[in-house]
């Protein structure tokens, strides 16, 4: 293969990579992300209730999965920002190029905001995780191992 054809294809297959996984992640849902402040918070609540029961907490853990949940929501929609992220990413391939000094630009601010929150959410999963029983800790283990949502199964 000619280098400048090897170039072309990787420099391709790159930005379809950043493509895929800047529309994934910036995706309206509902639920952690979609809707009002209220929709969320009702969410949030459904959420905790539904693994509180899967996982038999009492009242002090829930409290702590419900921390977990909050600084989980704060994060996501911190990466999320204040505007469309749809159209921040659409805005990359308007023109005749790609904007890779804004791609990096995006990327940068998206893992500095990543930095600043993680601490946060690092240390109320360990206050959550680390408060459970030995037999709550091995059923959050199997839950990870299967790789399924709570609610579909059992």
């Amino acid at each position: 293969m000619k280098p400048w054809f090897k170039r072309s294809l990787f420099g391709f297959a790159g930005a379809a990579l950043l493509a895929g996984s800047l529309a994934g992640c910036s995706s309206y849902r509902h639920g952690w992300g979609g809707g009002s402040e209220q929709d969320r918070a009702e969410f949030r609540a459904r959420m905790v209730e539904r693994v509180g029961n899967k996982l038999e907490l009492d009242a002090t853990q829930k409290q702590k999965l419900n921390v977990l949940a909050e600084k989980i929501q704060a994060q996501r929609q911190a990466l999320r920002g204040g505007g469309d992220p749809r159209a921040e990413f659409r805005a990359l391939f308007a023109g005749a190029k790609l904007d890779q000094e804004r791609a990096r630009k995006l990327v940068e601010d998206k893992t500095a905001t990543i930095q600043s929150g993680s601490p946060e959410v690092i240390a109320a999963a360990a206050d959550f995780f680390d408060n459970l029983n030995p037999a709550q800790q091995q059923k959050v283990r199997e839950f990870m191992d299967r790789g399924r949502r709570w609610h579909r199964h059992g």
